[in-house]
């Protein structure tokens, strides 16, 4: 049986654990307990779980498609559950981490709000830590992802560090020594709508112009559906592909034509990339890190995408010749960096856990020994 099922008595003793977690987690995951910890990926398609240990190894992942964002929170919250506790019948898992599409609140318990899912300031980990009798951690899956870069990937070694996830739309995280920066609300890093074309593409956020409106995966597959419907000479490759059925064209396989020469694709991922590369260099003049490290499911472009990034990031960077520029890396995790990430900020508040399980064992113990004095003394010698 599971270490959830196993333990569910304690709930009411680990309220107190999770009230707060360490803002300093640099020097907290350095002397955190070397344990397994499940992390949970919830995106707008799929739901990933699994099961992480001290080094950032994937020992299981188990994964399954998200319920519909018209089903209640509660079929979201029971997929959650239901996945850690299959993990938990082959692993002693001591902490859960969930990293969410949304944001979430500054004490990492609240969704805020979370595009795909019918999440309204929902108190997520309560929820989940309530049925699961462990800690459990919530946070931005941008911020999951940009911690598993920092501690296991492209970005290990850096002190000053920007992740941008590109993927239906943009996403981000900054972390400063060793330290994810969320903001006075939790909502920091919301990079993509930025604001690059005053008046340009309505955004779903609402505002026109935003960044992912230029340098997303919805933007490469706009871009190349517009000029697949107009029948334009460049996209007939692409056209030829999906057989005349322009719905089924894709960020993937624009990627996958790009690699085998379509130059209409390989424009397409070069205008992507230039738009990223002037992103990147207003970031730059904001907040001056030493690296950017670029995820997400367009990255999957390599070169085709980062190079061109590159090159508009040197041409538009304020004080450019004058000022050390900032290294620009492909995410080394991929698709995994969000589960990895989550799961090891688990692991902070999972020592919190075991501290709180140790003291209540030692008032335990120290009790029993009381009670055995009061015994032998009342009993006296037999």
């Amino acid at each position: 049986m599971s270490t959830y099922r196993d333990f569910a008595h304690r709930g009411s003793a680990r309220a107190t654990v999770l009230r707060t977690v360490g803002t300093r987690e640099r020097r907290s995951h350095l002397s955190a307990p070397r344990v397994p910890t499940v992390g949970i990926d919830i995106g707008g398609t799929k739901v990933m779980a699994g099961v992480v240990d001290a080094d950032g190894v994937i020992l299981e992942k188990i994964r399954t498609e998200t319920p519909d964002k018209s089903k209640s929170p509660k079929v979201v919250e029971d997929t959650i559950v239901e996945l850690v506790l299959d993990l938990s019948d082959r692993h002693d898992v001591h902490a859960v981490g969930i990293g969410a599409a949304g944001w979430v609140d500054a004490d990492r318990a609240t969704v805020l709000f979370a595009p795909h899912l019918a999440w309204r300031n929902e108190p997520l980990r309560d929820a989940v830590s309530a049925r699961l009798a462990v800690p459990v951690l919530v946070d931005n899956d941008a911020n999951t992802a940009a911690w598993a870069e920092w501690r296991f990937g492209a970005g290990r070694g850096e002190d000053h560090l920007v992740m941008i996830t590109l993927g239906t739309g943009i996403g981000g995280a900054i972390l400063e020594d060793g330290q994810v920066k969320r903001g006075k609300y939790g909502v920091a890093g919301e990079f993509g709508h930025m604001q690059v074309v005053p008046g340009g593409h309505r955004c779903p956020c609402g505002n026109r112009g935003c960044w992912e409106q230029y340098s997303s995966g919805n933007a490469l597959v706009r871009e190349a559906r517009e000029l697949a419907a107009a029948d334009s000479p460049v996209a007939y490759g692409l056209i030829e592909r999906v057989g005349g059925n322009i719905p089924e064209i894709t960020g993937p396989l624009i990627t996958e034509l790009a690699r085998e020469g379509d130059a209409m694709c390989v424009e397409l991922l070069q205008d992507i990339g230039q738009w990223l590369g002037v992103g990147i260099a207003n970031l730059a003049a904001a907040l001056d890190p030493s690296c950017f490290v670029i995820g997400g499911g367009v990255s999957a472009a390599d070169d085709l995408l980062i190079g061109p990034a590159r090159d508009a990031f040197k041409r538009h960077l304020t004080g450019r010749g004058y000022r050390p520029e900032a290294r620009i890396a492909k995410a080394q995790l991929g698709p995994e960096a969000g589960m990895v990430g989550a799961a090891d900020l688990a692991r902070l508040v999972a020592r919190r856990f075991r501290r709180a399980n140790r003291r209540r064992l030692e008032r335990y113990e120290r009790y029993e020994r009381y009670a055995q004095a009061i015994r032998s003394t009342t009993q006296g010698p037999q």
